[in-house]
């Protein structure tokens, strides 16, 4: 009489089959009771497929993202939140970033007189946090 505990841990496993068949992975275990389970498939790579991969890949790069912080005119940003208004009634909802980047790559494809034109309308800020109205800076907390 066998021990039902030997009959669990004993198995048997076949050779594995070869890359991309279509077998299956057989397992005997010692009660001689066979489990299979289906191996995946590798699939074959043509000669066209790795160019193809190459220039996906090369679409789908990741960006390195920077995060930064400035400060603008509170009528500009009024302007800014109604472009996003504007974009959301022609159902393209954009966020802010959005919305800057495609100011962005709109300067960029200007011509350089163009490009002068649109820099000589914006006003230049003094850099900085804004001073809130004690005199601390807008961020700063005070303690009780």
């Amino acid at each position: 009489m066998t021990n039902s505990k030997n009959r669990t841990r004993a198995s048997v496993t076949a050779t594995p089959p070869a890359v991309g068949s279509k077998a299956k992975a057989v397992t005997r275990t010692a009660a001689g009771t066979t489990l299979t389970k289906p191996r995946a498939r590798t699939p074959v790579k043509t000669a066209a497929e790795p160019a193809a991969a190459a220039a996906q890949t090369a679409t789908k790069a990741k960006h390195k993202l920077v995060r930064d912080s400035f400060t603008i005119p509170k009528s500009e940003y009024t302007v800014l939140e109604g472009l996003k208004l504007r974009a959301a009634n022609l159902a393209r909802p954009v966020k802010k970033s959005e919305l800057l980047r495609a100011g962005i790559a709109a300067l960029h494809a200007m011509a350089d007189k163009a490009f002068l034109a649109a820099l000589n309308e914006v006003p230049s800020l003094k850099t900085g946090r804004p001073k809130g109205a004690n005199g601390a800076s807008a961020g700063a907390t005070t303690a009780k």
